[in-house]
């Protein structure tokens, strides 16, 4: 086989494995943790057979759905903090962006943290902790590093700034979570109350010399 033989079937791979995860997407927003195998291959109309030769097993499937969930929540974190305004706006508006998605998309955030609310049969015993805990653990190293780079926490800077990047996700994570489930008060307010909880500490540290800026 050539290489161009090799690379359209690739690109055909790649093009299926994409439509695959459209048609689980579509399931996830009609059935939250409920989505079953068996649900999302009839949505692409295929047989769960293939859909395992694609992902392996809910677990496979579900990694590559927390990819494409992650990636775009994360764009819409870095936009926030690239965007023109003064630290407690960006603050604000960062919160108020994770609050956002979660809010916007509440059926895909409770497939990817609580997946196995809606576990049945083959799906029992589906480990949260062990797929849905490096999300949180990546959304954090970034942060961090967005932290690192901008703001001047003195001499054990690196350290510092993954205690805040690991910290501040954990916040949003089981605050959302709460909020979600309860909603105790509007998105807005409780964007000032996690904002002013960590601003003591963000407004007392400068900018990073040489750095873009928080």
């Amino acid at each position: 086989m050539d290489t161009t033989q090799r690379t359209d079937q690739q690109r055909s791979a790649d093009r299926r494995r994409r439509e695959l995860l459209e048609a689980a997407d579509r399931v996830v927003l009609r059935d939250g943790p409920q989505a079953s195998m068996n649900a999302i291959a009839a949505e692409a109309g295929i047989t769960k057979p293939i859909l395992y030769r694609h992902f392996g097993d809910k677990g496979g499937l579900y990694a590559a759905l927390a990819k494409r969930h992650t990636d775009a929540l994360l764009d819409s974190l870095r936009a926030a903090l690239d965007a023109p305004a003064d630290r407690r706006e960006r603050v604000e508006s960062t919160l108020d962006t994770y609050l956002a998605a979660i809010e916007a998309r509440p059926q895909v955030y409770r497939f990817l943290m609580h997946p196995a609310e809606g576990s049945t049969g083959a799906d029992q015993g589906f480990d949260v902790g062990k797929h849905s805990a490096p999300l949180l653990r990546r959304m954090g190293e970034e942060l961090a590093q967005v932290i690192e780079e901008r703001v001047d926490l003195g001499p054990e800077s690196q350290q510092l700034a993954r205690v805040w990047g690991h910290g501040i996700v954990g916040m949003m994570h089981a605050a959302g979570d709460w909020w979600l489930g309860e909603r105790p008060c509007s998105r807005a307010e409780l964007v000032r109350s996690l904002a002013d909880l960590l601003w003591g500490r963000l407004a007392a540290a400068g900018d990073k010399i040489g750095g873009p800026g928080f």
